[in-house]
């Protein structure tokens, strides 16, 4: 990165925060509805710390507005978040899922194959993992955190009827997307917080005792926490944090230069690789939060400059006096009712990715990219690179199933791992086109036996339900 090309970017961000200052600070908390309810989750259950955290990530955004000079966003690890919470992980365990993936993204970067393993994982795999991920989120909301509120319990600021408030609350949000709603749910949860502590026997929460400052996991807490969180977290940040990260800001930004993949790769690494030590949170980059906070008006580095000095300073107040434990006992008193909407609402942000897995879906954009090029430059059908392929019935179940098999071994073992393992096995077996009851139909249509579905491969999704009821052969 030259000194002309910093001079560029800084001087872009200093015209735009000048123009339009509202506009940079709104699109600055575009990305918060996904990272306040990770964080106050996090947080709650002793997974990370939250002054590094704090520290850590504001330092990223600082770097990141003036390297890179977009609203480059420092979000959750998605993936490892949701295991941490719906495992009530140790910062130790936290700590080694985020340093495994910071290890393989730094070797991948330095070694210039991020493209390579990109295109070595299925994307049914990669929205397999992020449905099953966000639906864990939401499970694990509605069980620890809704499920045992009543009506009026177990305070009048805490109660399911907050709840129907928050939800809908919610459901204005998506009817009028520029409404800051994981703000607002925030700043009522902080209200009613002070209140119930000022009308209410103090509750004292444990103090935090972290110990040295630095975060040593032991090899068998590392290697059960990678094959747990952090494989699965793996190709959601190349794909996702990196590769999407690339393309979409040249598409959103077009007059500012585009970050390589590499260089993102290398952002990712050293922040995780310097944080997480401190029990930070693991975090990476994100096209989600880059166009959420586009989408709210953010236009340069300014915005999440700004976002990251408050952080900055915010974890410099509660580290100067002290104030972690008070932070932390504000947080654990922070309403049920509010945080469980709002992970819910993170859950569903991160689930509904899915719906575009046979419309949209990144490799079906590379196809048609590869289509026109082949086609020659000179055809003038340039439109062609902005339009999906469509893939045939066939095609969707084989990748829908590959998709449901992966979301399947995420929830029912609580395992990024897992899932990712049955993904990939079943994304194999299908384009093996394993044979399972080739002998039996061989044998059928010799005799003359009419054959029917339950004989039929479950792994031939191709195979429908007209074309598998019996006939005569």
């Amino acid at each position: 990165m030259t000194l002309q090309r910093l001079h560029q970017l800084h001087r872009n961000n200093i015209n735009t925060i000048i123009h339009s200052p509202l506009s940079e600070i709104s699109g600055s908390l575009g990305d918060l509805g996904t990272l306040m309810p990770i964080l106050t989750a996090l947080t709650v259950t002793r997974s990370i710390s939250l002054v590094p955290t704090l520290l850590v990530t504001g330092i990223a955004n600082i770097l990141t507005g003036i390297l890179f000079g977009i609203p480059l966003p420092v979000q959750p690890m998605k993936t490892i978040a949701s295991v941490s919470i719906a495992r009530n992980f140790t910062r130790e365990e936290t700590t080694s899922a985020g340093l495994f993936v910071a290890s393989c993204v730094a070797f991948l970067s330095i070694t210039g194959s991020l493209r390579w393993f990109s295109q070595a994982i299925p994307i049914p795999v990669v929205k397999g993992i992020q449905v099953g991920a966000g639906l864990s989120l939401v499970i694990s909301a509605g069980s620890n955190m809704l499920q045992p509120l009543g009506w009026v319990t177990p305070s009048r600021s805490d109660n399911l009827i907050w709840a129907i408030v928050a939800f809908l609350l919610l459901l204005a949000g998506n009817r009028f997307p520029r409404l800051p709603y994981a703000l607002l749910v925030f700043l009522f949860g902080l209200l009613f917080t002070s209140i119930t502590l000022r009308t209410s026997t103090p509750v004292h929460s444990p103090p935090v005792h972290h110990g040295s400052l630095l975060v040593l996991p032991t090899w068998y807490t590392f290697i059960s926490s990678a094959l747990s969180a952090g494989l699965g977290q793996l190709p959601l940040t190349t794909l996702n944090s990196i590769v999407a990260v690339s393309h979409l800001s040249s598409e959103l930004l077009p007059s500012l230069p585009e970050p390589s993949p590499a260089s993102l790769g290398i952002s990712i690494a050293v922040m995780n690789l310097v944080g997480c030590w401190f029990g930070a949170m693991p975090a990476c980059h994100g096209s989600g939060g880059l166009a959420g906070q586009y989408r709210f008006g953010a236009r340069s580095g300014s915005s999440v400059i700004v976002l990251g000095s408050l952080k900055v300073l915010l974890g410099l107040l509660c580290n100067l006096f002290d104030f972690e434990d008070g932070a932390i006992g504000l947080l654990h008193q922070f309403p049920k009712s509010f945080l469980g909407i709002m992970v819910v609402a993170a859950g569903l942000e991160l689930a509904k990715v899915g719906e575009s897995l046979n419309v949209g879906a990144r490799d079906l954009w590379e196809h048609a990219e590869l289509n026109h090029s082949g086609r020659g430059a000179g055809d003038g059908e340039g439109t062609l690179l902005k339009k999906s392929r469509e893939p045939e019935e066939k095609e969707r179940r084989e990748r829908w199933t590959v998709m449901l098999a992966t979301v399947a071994g995420l929830l029912a073992f609580k395992n990024a791992a897992v899932g990712f393992g049955a993904g990939m096995l079943w994304h194999w077996a299908q384009k093996a086109q394993v044979p399972l009851t080739l002998p039996l139909t061989s044998r059928l249509h010799q005799t003359g036996i009419r054959r029917d579905s339950e004989r039929t491969s479950l792994l031939d999704p191709g195979s429908s339900t007209e074309s598998q009821e019996g006939r005569l052969v």
